[in-house]
Order: C-alpha cells, then sequence, then structure tokens
C-alpha cells in the first residue's frame, strides 16, 4: 500500500512549463493594431517632392526638426512636432521661426517644396528663414523611383 501512494505522487509532479500560447494570441493581435494604426499617424500637407539621389541628414535626435512647405499653389505651412498648422503668410513664417530658434538654437530647419511650385517662391522661403536666424536649411526630397 506504501508502494502505491508514493507512484501517484511521482506521477503528479508540478509542470515547470509556460503556457506561451495566450502571450503569442496578444503579440498578433498587437502586431494587427499596430499595422494598422500605422499609415494613419502620418499627416502633414500633400506635396510632390522632387526626386533625387543624395545621402540622408544626420539629425539630433534630442531636436525635432522645424518643417517649413510649401505646397503646389505657393501656400506656406509650419510643422513643428505633431503640430501641422493651417496656410500662413511668408512673414508669419519668419516670425514663428525666429520665435522657435530663439528658444531651440540647435533646432534644424527643413524646407518641403512640392515639385510644382515656383522657384523663386523656394529661394524667397530660404531667404526668410536665413533672416529668422536659421543657420543651416535642408531640403527634403523623395527618392527616384526605378521604374521611370
Amino acid at each position: 500500500m506504501k508502494g502505491m501512494g508514493m507512484m501517484s505522487q511521482q506521477r503528479r509532479k508540478p509542470m515547470a512549463e509556460i503556457n506561451v500560447v495566450p502571450y503569442i494570441d496578444v503579440m498578433l493581435v498587437l502586431l494587427v493594431i499596430f499595422m494598422v494604426t500605422a499609415p494613419m499617424l502620418t499627416q502633414g500637407v500633400k506635396v510632390d517632392l522632387p526626386e533625387t539621389t543624395s545621402d540622408p541628414i544626420q539629425q539630433d535626435k534630442d531636436v525635432e526638426p522645424i518643417t517649413v512647405s510649401v505646397d503646389s499653389n505657393g501656400a506656406y505651412y509650419l510643422e513643428v512636432g505633431d503640430d501641422r498648422g493651417n496656410a500662413i503668410s511668408l512673414e508669419q513664417v519668419r516670425e514663428q521661426v525666429a520665435k522657435i530658434l530663439s528658444q531651440r538654437t540647435s533646432a534644424e530647419v527643413l524646407v518641403r517644396g512640392d515639385e510644382y511650385v515656383d522657384y523663386g517662391q523656394v529661394v524667397r522661403l530660404m531667404a526668410e528663414l536665413k533672416s529668422a536666424g536659421a543657420t543651416g536649411i535642408g531640403l527634403i526630397t523623395d527618392a527616384p523611383d526605378d521604374n521611370r
């Protein structure tokens, strides 16, 4: 009788394994959610960027760049972080960029000019940015398609 009791104790040894199937299910659900919501996070002004090959700009990870967009109609948009405002005048761009640069001197200024905007408008914008205190101005472009 005593031998039978020991046999039953040996068969009921506790399992030391973790069931990871529920964790995999949760991970897959989160993956699907992020895949669906990620394209919605990209906001901004619709601009057809000129295509060219260039090296990427090295950015300081701590300071978000100031982006000024010029759409095909010649309207200016100031984008700082997640704040994408309405169309503003060139003088307002200069005033707001000067205010931002007075607080964050190391902020980088980038220009997103539509491919079909008048070249003179981009040059005037860059001159105003320079007068606002921007020491370096970068131009944003798209990589060219190989299908052309």
